[in-house]
């Protein structure tokens, strides 16, 4: 696909024109002819690393080193729910976002269907997604990607007499905290180097690196100097509660009951611009509650553990190339972030996209005085 438009508002960088690009290419190209090119990408969390996988697979001579300050557990991924529903977003043409849904869950499909599905914490899980009113979209999007999609009957709307509609399908849960180690295990397989380091500016990182992958989520505030970007505060609980076998996610998204393999997740919280990652007993004490509304089962629930998390949002997911320049110098910056609540829904994806976008940077680092397209 081909790259867009650099975003110079972004940014207090200068982005250069494709002249000024052929001479870097031409210095690039003469200085180290046959040296594999050195990609950094910046973010650990399940764009990151998915990112580095992608790059890995799909762009052949190159160096790959992944550099964060957090790793997993410590990651924002590591407190998604991980159920496979994709949000909509809204400046993206939704045959697009059905793309990135569809070869995401096909890849977490083929690990569920594999003899590493328990090692990656992928599994399918089946439910309810019900609604209180009859919504104006009755099936959505993504209803030919996960499995069995079709409308609630009226007998099993009698367990939610609060409710007059719903769908019944099979999708996927992916659970981060299990997913992430797997991930870093298969990329250090793979050669690619793990750094941790908290990185100021992507500057620090010229001339070390040839490339840069952004994938700093709210990082990117400062990385990237995007204002656009703030924080949607989700608060969680995790809870043992080993027969509650299928989902019930509210219409809205905002109660969800999501089973996993050691444990059930129930949410949520949508708060902007709440920076707060100390869990709020309130809060959690009104989680539970509309939870067991849904699932009265659940006031025998016991282990309960409070987590919270900053969702990256801002008005549409970044995914594009830009060419910073600084006092003579060149660094090629393949920005992907701001998934909001979707990073795990659609993160192979656009990790594939962003690897075709580095790509394209790395063949034109490789043929001088050829006319970029960044």
């Amino acid at each position: 696909m081909p790259a867009r438009a650099p975003d110079q508002a972004l940014t207090g960088k200068t982005s250069v024109d494709a002249r000024a690009f052929c001479g870097f290419q031409d210095r690039f190209f003469r200085d180290r002819p046959m040296d594999p090119v050195r990609i950094a990408v910046v973010g650990a969390g399940v764009v990151g690393l998915s990112t580095a996988m992608c790059v890995s697979k799909l762009v052949p001579g190159c160096s790959i080193t992944v550099i964060s300050d957090k790793f997993t557990p410590d990651t924002t991924s590591d407190v998604a729910a991980g159920m496979l529903i994709p949000p909509v977003y809204a400046d993206t043409p939704i045959p697009k976002q059905k793309q990135w849904f569809r070869e995401t869950f096909d890849h977490l499909f083929a690990i569920a269907s594999s003899a590493e599905a328990e090692d990656a914490g992928v599994h399918l899980v089946s439910g309810w997604q019900i609604f209180r009113s009859v919504p104006t979209e009755e099936v959505p999007f993504w209803a030919d990607v996960v499995l069995g999609f079709r409308k609630m009957t009226e007998a099993e709307l009698k367990k939610f007499p609060q409710h007059v509609f719903g769908h019944a399908f099979t999708t996927l849960k992916c659970e981060s905290p299990t997913y992430l180690p797997w991930l870093e295990k298969r990329l250090k397989g793979s050669g690619v180097l793990i750094l941790t380091r908290r990185i100021g500016d992507l500057w620090e990182l010229h001339p070390s690196f040839d490339i840069v992958v952004n994938c700093s989520g709210l990082g990117s505030r400062q990385l990237a100097g995007d204002s656009k970007i703030f924080p949607v505060r989700g608060q969680v609980l995790r809870v043992q509660a080993p027969w509650v076998k299928h989902f019930i996610r509210d219409g809205s998204g905002l109660t969800y009951i999501y089973p996993g393999i050691s444990n059930v997740i129930l949410g949520g919280t949508r708060q902007k611009g709440d920076w707060n990652l100390s869990p709020d007993a309130e809060i959690s004490r009104d989680i539970f509650s509309r939870c067991c509304a849904l699932e009265p089962s659940l006031h025998g629930a016991c282990d309960i553990r409070e987590k919270v998390g900053l969702r990256p949002f801002r008005p549409g997911l970044r995914l594009q190339t830009e060419l910073l320049a600084q006092d003579g110098r060149r660094l090629p910056v393949v920005h992907h972030y701001g998934h909001g609540s979707g990073g795990i829904s659609v993160h192979w994806g656009t990790a594939l996209e962003a690897a075709s976008l580095v790509g394209e940077c790395v063949r034109a680092l490789r043929t001088p005085s050829s006319k970029s397209k960044l």
